[in-house]
């Protein structure tokens, strides 16, 4: 019991030494102990002063270009100055620049002033009707034999031939046929000139290198579609 008491008195001792807290939410003002700022109000009323006379302004600058000039800001204005080649002074003595005139030699179609100073719509359907009169329609002949040479002529084959390139018309023997074939092909630098030489060996019927290992008449790379595609147009 004793004990219990000799703390209780401590308690007491402790609570009576510490300094009272000013209560704020009451209205009490702070005497400038134990926040740092002296009496709240004023510090208050001090900052809000400093905050509007070193506030900054809140115009905003016009736009400058790289000398330091003001540029127009009225965009209309300038626009036309530009298209009508004006150098005065816009909007507070700024001037714009030049229009830019087309070089020696190079067209003027894209501008609309000019080529209305040239010609109107009317000319122009002349035009039009002009050239189309002058279209020449010319109907495909035979190809011609090629002279100075006796190989034959692939773009003849080509067209005289229908099956598509895979679809086998000739039979042909296996044995070997993949490393003859690579080996023939390897010797050509297109499959133009291999076709040719297949031909002239004897080809289509004949594969006397193993040059056409499917059988459906061309010979390595060679393909007869762009040759009967030029035909159709």
């Amino acid at each position: 019991m004793r004990y219990v008491f000799c703390g209780f008195a401590a308690a007491l001792a402790l609570a009576a030494c510490s300094p009272s807290v000013p209560d704020s939410a009451a209205g009490v003002p702070d005497t400038g102990r134990g926040v740092g700022f002296g009496n709240y109000a004023d510090y208050q009323a001090r900052r809000e002063a400093a905050l509007i006379n070193n506030a900054r302004p809140t115009t905003v600058p016009g736009p400058v270009d790289v000398q330091g000039a003001p540029l127009a800001t009225d965009a209309e204005t300038a626009a036309r100055a530009v298209l009508d080649g004006d150098p005065a002074p816009v909007d507070g003595g700024t001037s714009v620049p030049q229009v830019v005139t087309n070089s020696v030699g190079i067209s003027d179609e894209n501008d609309f002033s000019a080529v209305s100073a040239q010609r109107d719509i009317q000319d122009d359907a002349a035009l039009i009707a002009q050239n189309r009169a002058q279209y020449e329609v010319i109907a495909p002949t035979d190809l011609p034999t090629r002279p100075g040479t006796n190989q034959p002529n692939i773009v003849e084959f080509a067209l005289r031939t229908t099956n598509p390139k895979g679809v086998a018309l000739y039979s042909r023997s296996s044995f070997r046929a993949e490393a003859r074939y690579q080996k023939a092909c390897e010797a050509y630098t297109s499959g133009d000139l291999a076709q040719e030489d297949f031909l002239a060996l004897g080809g289509p019927e004949k594969d006397r290198k193993g040059m056409d290992p499917d059988g459906d008449g061309f010979a390595c790379s060679w393909d007869p579609a762009p040759f009967r595609a030029a035909r159709n147009g």
